[in-house]
């Protein structure tokens, strides 16, 4: 009952945060940048990522039914690695976007049109959309004989590799090759961007200015952090074993954790972004 009750509240809040962040970044019209739409982007992509997950834990929670049928599973993991692989992707994106802002802001009007930030978007969604259909059906054409156990509390590429009893090699070269492009390079990508960010911030002479952005942008690389370290280990830690409790650990946060914190780190905190909330609830 009470791993019911966290679960559901958990996603209550999710929902609520990323629901409502979206929503208010559509009809304020001071919203309408770039930045605020990967935000609004990365507001609906949390609510997938999500709700592919913690429903189905939910209603496991409360009929103590652990069971899930081939197909559901499968649907699971392609929409799982799908919303995932795009998050990696989006997150570089903003990433750039605030370096080209911060970094080189006569030219990022020129930069990051509307058009450009349409086609990051969208070049995005392609890619995850195929990595995730290459993923499901490599895993299809595995043969699972015997008790057919996940050990874990999603379908993943993990645990369903450990249940396989025919050969993974390809599948598991292909996690590796997957994971640094969607994980190791996008990761790369943000870290080098925030390296030159922060280069800029110290040239500020405004110590409050400087203490300001490096409070937001320790707070953005801390859930990227997480997300990026939790989702590669999720498909590099170990296979099999006591250690493996870890990867299934991995999975959880790398699935509830960013979803909960992206509204209040990247938008909760923004003036903006509260500003537009307070005239919205107060009807100006």
């Amino acid at each position: 009952m009470i791993c019911s009750f966290l679960i559901a509240t958990v996603y209550l809040m999710v929902l609520t945060a990323n629901l409502s962040v979206f929503s208010i970044i559509q009809v304020d019209s001071h919203l309408q940048t770039p930045m605020y739409f990967f935000l609004s982007c990365l507001s609906i992509l949390d609510v997938c990522y999500s709700t592919v997950t913690l429903p189905a834990m939910l209603i496991n929670a409360i009929t103590g039914n652990r069971r899930i049928s081939f197909n559901g599973c499968f649907t699971q993991l392609y929409f799982f690695i799908c919303v995932g692989g795009i998050e990696c992707l989006l997150l570089a994106a903003m990433a750039y976007d605030r370096y080209v802002a911060i970094c080189s802001p006569l030219h990022y009007i020129l930069i990051m049109k509307k058009r450009v930030c349409s086609y990051i978007v969208t070049g995005c969604c392609l890619l995850g959309f195929i990595n995730s259909m290459l993923h499901t059906l490599m895993t299809l054409r595995l043969t699972f004989c015997g008790p057919r156990l996940i050990y874990n509390f999603l379908c993943d590429v993990l645990p369903l590799l450990e249940a396989a009893c025919s050969n993974i090699h390809s599948n598991q070269m292909f996690i590796q090759v997957d994971t640094v492009v969607l994980g190791v390079f996008t990761f790369l990508i943000v870290m080098i961007s925030y390296i030159h960010i922060i280069s800029t911030i110290l040239e500020i002479h405004s110590s409050e200015g400087r203490k300001k952005v490096f409070s937001t942008c320790s707070s953005h690389l801390m859930v990227v952090t997480v997300f990026y370290i939790t989702g590669i280990f999720s498909y590099n830690g170990p296979k099999s074993g006591k250690s493996f409790t870890f990867v299934r650990v991995s999975s959880i946060i790398n699935s509830v954790l960013p979803p909960l914190l992206n509204p209040v780190i990247y938008c909760l905190r923004n003036n903006d972004v509260k500003t537009a909330l307070k005239k919205a609830s107060t009807g100006i």
